[in-house]
């Protein structure tokens, strides 16, 4: 893309003020109808060292209301950012409906100027370009707008501009040994930014090249790539939209009718006596575990999900018993509120997730999203289909990132769960846990089995597994539980000791 690129590309100055002028007002127009709409806006600014991306965002943000945007300048990671996946702080930092986010440099980072110095390795590159086209995808399907500009000026333009800076004592501290760097050695830098551009070009997030080395040229080009986004954007939204999809009553796929929660075993049980004695043993292994991935700074995520009185309670209570509490979140899902609903949905389980060392749990998870999300009608098919990629592809990046990842379903039947919203009803201590919606949900009994078996079906894989918990007997669904999570602990630790070996 690059080596055909005419960097020559001027504009005169009378031409640019009138042009100027006309797009401003443009630009200023469009923000408010996103704003209105509720369309959400990124914009990414890329390119070489003091190819003019701080002097771009200034002219460009010169057409909006300050109280519409964010400007995010990526650098160096922190070592908070360091301790979670790379894409974490771009999850993060995503704007609300209907705002603008504008990144100098942005998550492309990784794989260009780390990448040249050597921070990250050859193997990686493959998932980390695999990482940043699901993030771009999963956003723009959920209707974010993303516009990447790179700018683009020769070697000997670029050598031009840093001497300029290097002459001022003002401006020297702008040129670092890393720039200089990249300059000697463009053709070899400009070989990674080709692959990147070539690798992360798509229909939903493209890239536009943008000559730089005029700078009215630049600004122009700029402004009118950003329009016309926007424009496109707003003209797709205004259209009348089709009647909604999702449905309480939607068939499940056929494909997927095999049946994963009746294989599950509900007679097997554990004497109390049983019970206390294996539950001791456990917790005091999951004690010292937890401070092995502390110090070894291996973050753990849980996913805890299954029938209303199932279990998933009791079972977390009795993990994090013996567990340092400083290492440690319960995160109780509950429906998003209206800061979480202006956000992709997976946003706010993004935000969450635990720095390395630490474990995040989660009381019901991002798979609501193919349960009652899907089932309710919240959200429509195309939604909560295109859903199990999503999901997988976070769990994925979790997993890149080092994390140990397991999702468990605590699985009862319906006579047991009648019991104990029966044994709630009648205990004034626990009559908070019973709702009328605990009962409706019951009536749809089969309509959530089939969407559960699809989903353990779909999202089910060896680096972040459903485990099946027979949860009819209290005892043994808890013991299972933390049996599992300290199995999956001690593997991973003798991994990590073959490594160092």
């Amino acid at each position: 893309m690059l080596e055909k690129i005419d960097l020559s590309k001027k504009m005169g100055k009378s031409e640019y003020k009138e042009a100027m002028a006309d797009l401003e007002l443009k630009l200023g127009k469009l923000q408010r109808e996103c704003k209105d709409l509720k369309i959400p806006v990124m914009i990414a600014f890329e390119g070489y060292d003091a190819a003019g991306k701080g002097l771009q965002i200034g002219k460009l943000i010169q057409g909006l209301d300050p109280r519409g945007f964010e400007v995010h300048a990526v650098k160096k990671e922190t070592e908070e950012e360091t301790m979670h996946p790379f894409m974490w702080r771009f999850w993060t930092k995503t704007p609300a409906h209907g705002r603008i986010a504008i990144y100098d440099t942005s998550w492309y980072r990784r794989v260009m100027i780390e990448r040249f110095d050597g921070k990250v390795t050859k193997e990686e590159i493959p998932a980390d370009f695999e990482s940043i086209r699901a993030f771009e995808k999963q956003l723009t399907d959920d209707g974010m707008v993303i516009i990447k500009l790179f700018l683009a000026i020769s070697k000997k333009e670029q050598k031009k501009r840093f001497k300029k800076l290097l002459d001022s004592q003002e401006t020297a501290w702008r040129v670092g040994e890393g720039d200089l760097a990249r300059n000697k050695h463009y053709k070899e830098y400009e070989k990674i930014n080709e692959e990147m551009l070539r690798k992360t070009d798509t229909h939903y997030a493209p890239w536009t090249i943008i000559e730089a080395t005029d700078k009215r040229y630049a600004t122009a080009k700029i402004y009118t790539t950003v329009i016309n986004a926007m424009a496109a954007a707003v003209e797709k939204a205004r259209q009348p939209k089709a009647e909604a999809n999702g449905t309480s009553e939607a068939a499940p796929d056929k494909a997927f009718q095999e049946s994963i929660l009746a294989k599950a075993d509900l007679t097997k049980t554990l004497s109390k006596e049983e019970y206390k004695e294996r539950l001791k043993e456990l917790q005091k292994k999951m004690q010292r575990l937890h401070g092995e991935l502390y110090r070894r700074r291996i973050p753990v995520v849980l996913g805890f999900e299954g029938w209303d009185a199932g279990g998933k309670g009791g079972a977390i209570k009795r993990l994090t018993e013996y567990m340092d509490p400083r290492g440690y979140v319960v995160n109780p899902t509950a429906s998003p509120n209206d800061i979480e609903r202006s956000h992709q949905y997976l946003w706010r389980f993004w935000r969450a997730m635990p720095k390395a060392g630490h474990i995040a749990l989660f009381d019901r998870t991002w798979y609501g999203r193919v349960m009652v999300e899907r089932i309710e009608g919240f959200c429509s098919t195309e939604e909560w289909q295109r859903a199990y990629k999503e999901i997988n592809d976070m769990e994925q990046d979790l997993v890149n990132a080092g994390a140990i990842v397991m999702k468990f379903w605590m699985q009862i039947d319906k006579d047991e769960q009648a019991a104990r919203f029966k044994a709630r009803q009648e205990n004034p201590e626990k009559q908070w846990k019973i709702t009328d919606e605990d009962w409706r949900n019951r009536e749809k009994w089969d309509l959530y089995e089939d969407a559960v078996n699809e989903m353990l079906i779909r999202t089910s894989t060896p680096q972040a597994p459903w485990i099946v918990v027979e949860g009819n007997c209290k005892y043994y669904a808890r013991v299972k539980v933390l049996e599992s999570v300290v199995c999956a602990i001690e593997e991973r630790l003798k991994e990590e000791d073959r490594k160092e070996q």
